[in-house]
């Protein structure tokens, strides 16, 4: 295992997060069990003065996760260098079967942790925190998650021998691979950009429409997931072609290196931005009949949705200048 401070670091952030959703999910059972906030006892008024003490620990924790996954991303690129066959992270992903499954998960929960902020920032505004059962209750879920995002990001770290050789990007995200990546490096360019922009056309429709009226948050969310799936596709199967300027280089991750000015950043922190704020909009819809909530929503849930509109333009305003000064005629368009 390649001991390094960033790695050190990174292992001990996800272990003390990790324990700190443990605790938080232990006080959940005495949350779900007790909470009445009617009640004028004693155990109740020690629950009140705990949650506010909870809340503010996870929101921490939930805060880290971004920081976590990018520092994760960014480790893996850098012990890239040491590892025979590897010319980015997806390398070293490669090296052992611990990898993805890690980056998958930091994924999971920097969406679930960013729905849990939400979700306790609307609370916090009603004056019976009517979510406090919701909210806590779905620790539950997302502390056996971080559990198994810590073990196995030891296991990826702990298995790593750079004697191994590896795999590079150029076999996984090559349309001659099999698998998930494969098929979305086979994708025809023309047709990604187009679902692309197609579906960024009708998100930002949607958007404005929930924005301005208060109408459509639920649709919102959904296209926002759509629209984050065929992103992820558009920038593997078209964008990466133009910044590469090479029309067989698909690799999503050689887009952070520095040869290519870490334009990968510049598209990956709107897109998973914008997309937790839409889903997190669409989210705390399901409470707007709540009659404490309802004038909270009716102003956090636009509200939300006009900071995803701007991460959203964001993207795919870089997407659109990435491919249109791109020197690369794959479409003779640009």
């Amino acid at each position: 295992m390649p001991l390094t401070p960033a790695i050190l670091a990174l292992n001990l952030a996800s272990l003390t997060q990790s324990l700190l959703l443990v605790v938080a999910a232990g006080f959940t059972i005495q949350i779900l069990r007790h909470w009445d906030l009617s009640s004028g006892s004693e155990r109740q008024l020690e629950l009140e003065r705990r949650t506010y003490l909870i809340a503010t620990l996870i929101a921490w924790v939930f805060g880290g996760n971004l920081l976590s996954l990018l520092l994760f991303v960014y480790n893996a690129e850098q012990l890239s260098t040491q590892f025979v066959g590897a010319m980015c992270a997806t390398g070293v992903l490669n090296a052992n079967p611990w990898g993805w499954p890690t980056l998958f998960l930091k994924i999971t929960l920097f969406f679930a942790g960013a729905a849990w902020l939400i979700l306790n920032g609307v609370d916090n505004q009603a004056p019976d925190y009517p979510l406090v059962r919701p909210k806590y209750a779905l620790l539950l879920l997302i502390a056996p998650l971080a559990l198994a995002e810590v073990t196995m990001q030891a296991l990826f770290f702990t298995a790593l021998n750079p004697d191994l050789i590896t795999s590079c990007c150029g076999s996984l995200f090559s349309p001659e691979g099999g698998g998930v990546a494969a098929e979305v490096a086979g994708l025809d360019p023309a047709v990604s950009l187009a679902a692309l922009a197609v579906s960024g056309l009708a998100l930002l429709a949607t958007g404005l429409r929930y924005w301005r009226r208060g109408r459509g948050g639920r649709l919102f969310a959904q296209l926002a997931a759509l629209a984050f799936g065929i992103a992820l596709a558009a920038i593997v199967s078209g964008v990466a072609l133009y910044v590469y300027e090479h029309p067989h280089h698909h690799c999503p991750f050689c887009l952070l290196k520095s040869g290519h000015d870490f334009v990968g950043y510049g598209l990956y922190v709107p897109l998973f931005a914008a997309t937790a704020l839409a889903l997190g909009a669409g989210l705390i819809e399901v409470w707007r009949s709540t009659p404490s909530l309802t004038a909270i929503i009716t102003h956090q849930g636009p509200r939300l949705a006009g900071i995803a509109l701007l991460l959203f333009g964001l993207f795919y305003g870089f997407s659109t200048w990435l491919v249109l000064r791109s020197n690369l005629l794959l479409l003779g368009t640009n």
